[in-house]
């Protein structure tokens, strides 16, 4: 039995734990948007009787899936990658990269083979997005401060922001945190804080100014007309500022949380002379890895190399998009050794894996 749309009736949600007693053969699937929002007036939670699974846009991986590229998936699950399919892989990716991975826009792409196709998808989609979400807005004002983020947000992919004013607006910082939190609960428009520390946990510092995170690279780049500019680069990371394959990277990593909700992290550092800001870090068992995503040389890598510099480990990983590698480094200043590798965009979901092959070979 499938019910979708649940959260338009607390009712039934508080009834899923009858079915779970009283019918335990019947299967039973409950979808719906903003959850979080209408579970705090269900007044009695079926604890205990259901299994929550959080559901992503198609990840790189599951793009290749669906467009039956045999080949394509069977040497992106090889460890390392092997230097052979580096092209076919970063082509792969590069379409997906464009278009994103939201499931009508690829089931249209697959159909019709033409980008240019896609445009009436999109804006389908997000405008059924914009129409419910405002229903959920407390009031009228808070209605009006919701459509304006909707409408500026992408603007601001990738970069820190500061709810005051917010797109230039007149919206005071409360409003917009208010408006923002209710786009986080949907998952549409995600806040993401920074990390300080450089040891687990990892604690995001709700004192920091965050940044933005959508819920598809391919609405964003929609939204900011960049697809025509996209296909004709050959590096993505020349993007929209250099703002979009960071944004999909995290994206990708996102999509692993299918059993609970947890979003990615980023270092900041803030000094008055000496700031640094590291794209993305995960935890691996007792370690903080960082992970900057980048072009060009090695020595460029100025807020990594600050990282490396304070941890208690040589591990760093870049995403760029040249072949698969690990180097040895020294750190410009303290002339700290560290291993940094190198590692294809195509490989995000693979990110855990990698991290785990990179330690135990170099341990």
């Amino acid at each position: 039995m499938f019910v979708d749309e649940i959260q338009e009736s607390p009712e039934a949600i508080a009834l899923l734990r009858y079915f779970y007693e009283d019918v335990p053969d019947l299967h039973l699937i409950a979808v719906g948007s903003l959850l979080e929002h209408v579970m705090r007036k269900v007044k009695s939670f079926p604890v205990g009787r259901v299994t929550y699974l959080y559901v992503h846009p198609l990840n790189f991986i599951e793009f290749i899936k669906a467009k039956k590229h045999t080949g394509a998936l069977e040497q992106i699950n090889q460890l390392p990658v092997e230097q052979f399919a580096h092209s076919l892989l970063l082509k792969q990716f590069h379409e997906y990269a464009i278009i994103g991975g939201m499931p009508e826009v690829i089931k249209t792409y697959l159909t019709t083979e033409s980008i240019a196709d896609l445009s009436a998808v999109y804006e389908g989609i997000w405008s059924t997005y914009k129409d419910d979400v405002e229903k959920y807005a407390n009031n009228a004002n808070g209605a009006r401060v919701i459509k304006e983020i909707m409408n500026t947000a992408h603007l601001y992919v990738d970069q820190r922001i500061k709810f005051q004013n917010f797109g230039n607006s007149n919206y005071k910082s409360r409003e917009v945190g208010e408006a923002m939190r209710k786009l986080n609960d949907a998952r549409i428009i995600q806040i993401i804080y920074p990390a300080t520390s450089i040891s687990p946990p990892i604690i995001p510092d709700l004192k920091k100014s965050p940044r933005l995170q959508f819920l598809d690279t391919g609405l964003v780049n929609h939204e900011l007309n960049i697809q025509a500019d996209m296909l004709a680069l050959e590096d993505l990371n020349n993007a929209y500022k250099g703002a979009i394959i960071p944004h999909l990277i995290t994206q990708e990593i996102m999509s692993l949380n299918t059993l609970k909700y947890k979003q990615s992290n980023f270092w900041v550092r803030e000094k008055t002379q000496s700031s640094a800001e590291v794209d993305l870090i995960v935890q691996f068992k007792d370690k903080v890895i960082p992970i900057e995503i980048k072009s060009g040389k090695e020595g460029k890598l100025k807020s990594l190399h600050q990282f490396i510099e304070k941890v208690d480990h040589p591990y760093a990983v870049r995403m760029y998009a040249g072949e698969f590698k690990i180097e040895k480094h020294t750190t410009p200043t303290t002339k700290k050794p560290y291993y940094l590798m190198n590692i294809p965009y195509y490989l995000g979901t693979k990110i855990p894996q990698y991290i785990a092959f990179f330690i135990e070979k170099y341990k």
